[in-house]
């Protein structure tokens, strides 16, 4: 075989690894390294400033560096922020999101944790507040207190726990919550879960969709001559096998008829699978009590909490003194008794809100919330649900395109000193 034929024969093999490479090495560009490799210096991101929007937001760049940081990682904050918007926002709101971890249960696991430490918060207020008092009084009358506190406490958990499920949407951010949460790590994976189909179909595509646009690559190389012909033809190879990879993911959202083929967008196409791990990651690792007892306690909204829980308490305690808050106020004063009131509202914000941060208690609450999500989900427009994972990676999808376009230049260039 001549020299000449074997270059001919061999363009389409050339094209399909071009389209091979360009998309594995894309995929990699998309989620690796987790975290920026390269170097990173101060001249450079003032330089970086001085740069079109677009080049600023190239990753390592966006650092002041000179290196590379997956694009989904490097771009984890900004995906938490649209994951509430696109997904997250539209499956429930806050007050739903909370109602399915059960506030009847809640209320139960705080009864479980504080009910122990009742007496000794008790005895370590009214020490503080009115020793002389307190230890003056029979012990007798000391253990009707305690009684009727143990007696009350119930009733005041369960009363506090619905009066925070009411108002959860004053007192949680989700948005800033879910944006806390989506690190470098947990943004990867909810791509790399969602999406491995798509990605390992992008990764094989590249060589059978680059092998076909090979054959017409070779005749034309064949009657025309020039020596630039085949790099620029790489150029185009590698961006069209990008863009219709990037397109036969998520187009056309709905279920279209071409003739006999019945056409619609591979992620899309496997929504109610995919629902099932989304909603996994979320309810699992996201909204969860944990999560949610974290805002309560100090999250911006967290002073919000506090008066909510002090101005449940007051009236609580008075309820707690049953028939002898009368004689009570009359004995120690009114002023006196107003600031053991209020030390009682104050003392136990974080001990009622502390239970709920229990990793284990956290996971059995879990399970309602990933059937509401699932359920949503399923419920969601094809074209909401394409968005879920496109709109994050949108504004980067050019990257993509250009690595493509390069690497075909490359390989074009690489069959012509070969064969040149």
């Amino acid at each position: 075989m001549s020299k000449s034929t074997l270059a001919l024969v061999t363009v389409p093999f050339i094209t399909g690894a071009i389209g091979y490479v360009t998309n594995w090495t894309g995929v990699l560009m998309l989620f690796y390294p987790v975290h920026f490799r390269g170097i990173r210096a101060r001249w450079l991101q003032s330089v970086a400033r001085l740069l079109p929007y677009k080049i600023q937001q190239i990753p390592g760049i966006m650092v002041g560096g000179i290196g590379w940081q997956g694009i989904v990682p490097s771009r984890a904050q900004k995906m938490g922020s649209l994951a509430v918007d696109s997904g997250i926002a539209k499956l429930g709101t806050p007050t739903e999101f909370f109602r399915q971890l059960n506030p009847e249960r809640i209320a139960e696991q705080i009864l479980e944790s504080t009910r122990d430490d009742a007496r000794e918060t008790v005895e370590r207020i009214m020490n503080r507040e009115h020793p002389r008092l307190w230890r003056e009084l029979p012990a007798p009358l000391k253990e009707l207190v305690h009684q009727r506190v143990q007696q009350q406490l119930p009733d005041i958990v369960h009363e506090l726990t619905e009066r925070v499920t009411d108002n959860i949407d004053q007192l949680v951010d989700v948005k800033l919550m879910v944006i806390k949460r989506f690190d470098p790590e947990l943004a990867n994976r909810i791509f790399l879960d969602m999406g491995r189909r798509e990605l390992k179909f992008i990764q094989n595509f590249g060589f059978f969709f680059g092998f076909a646009l090979g054959i017409p690559v070779a005749a034309l190389t064949h009657f025309v001559t020039f020596w630039w012909l085949l790099p620029i033809l790489g150029v185009a190879i590698g961006y069209v096998t990008n863009w219709v990879a990037l397109w036969m993911i998520y187009e056309p959202a709905d279920p279209q008829k071409w003739g006999p083929v019945r056409m619609q967008g591979l992620f899309v196409r496997r929504q109610p699978e995919v629902a099932e791990v989304y909603a996994r990651i979320v309810a699992d690792e996201i909204l969860t009590i944990s999560n949610f007892a974290g805002e309560l306690l100090e999250g911006p909204q967290s002073d919000r909490t506090r008066a909510l829980i002090e101005s449940s308490m007051r009236p609580a305690i008075d309820r707690a003194s049953g028939p002898a808050r009368r004689a009570l106020r009359a004995a120690i004063g009114a002023s006196e008794y107003d600031a053991i009131r209020e030390a009682f509202a104050a003392e136990p914000v974080e001990r009622l809100i502390v239970p709920l941060s229990d990793p284990e208690f956290s996971r059995t609450q879990s399970a309602t919330m990933r059937k509401l999500i699932i359920e949503r989900m399923k419920e969601m427009s094809h074209r909401d649900f394409s968005e879920l994972l496109r709109t994050a990676t949108r504004e980067d999808e050019w990257l993509l395109l250009l690595h493509g376009a390069v690497l075909g230049f490359a390989g074009g260039l690489i069959h012509l000193a070969v064969f040149g």
